[in-house]
């Protein structure tokens, strides 16, 4: 539980490093609470709206459409600074700089690489952003090797 805290408590982190878990875990907890506020909001009337529709007359049609609401608004707000920090100290372990953040702007290919480079492991041993984090006992890679 520790772990899915991790990025509220380094709410305004830029320096240091996070593992590929908390990274991913951050993101997987924020989509999926993202989903339920989606329609937390449909149902409370909150402004948010979801239809799905499915027309079997004359073949398989499907679509479906969400959109948020003011508690979806809030969330997705509230985790914008949490969003760039973790992305930043996911950089920062294999050892970029953060601004590799912003290649996410250039279309489609930025956003793949961006992926991918989250998707690397990060460096072994203390880098020049920090120690390892996967490092328990504190000691760098070289000391365990001696």
């Amino acid at each position: 539980m520790s772990i899915l805290l991790a990025p509220y408590r380094r709410y305004f982190e830029f320096s240091g490093r996070s593992r590929r878990k908390e990274y991913w875990l951050y993101i997987l907890t924020f989509y999926v609470l993202m989903f339920v506020l989606v329609f937390v909001d449909s149902a409370l009337g909150l402004g948010g709206t979801t239809e799905t529709a499915l027309d079997t007359t004359d073949g398989l049609r499907a679509s479906a459409n969400a959109e948020g609401g003011v508690l979806t608004a809030i969330w997705g707000i509230g985790n914008i600074i949490p969003l760039i920090a973790c992305a930043v100290r996911r950089l920062h372990d294999t050892d970029r700089s953060g601004w590799w953040v912003l290649i996410s702007l250039i279309p489609l290919i930025g956003s793949i690489w961006l992926l991918v480079l989250m998707c690397l492991d990060g460096t072994q041993g203390s880098n020049r952003f920090g120690p390892d984090p996967k490092d328990r006992l504190g000691r760098s890679a070289e000391a365990v090797f001696e």
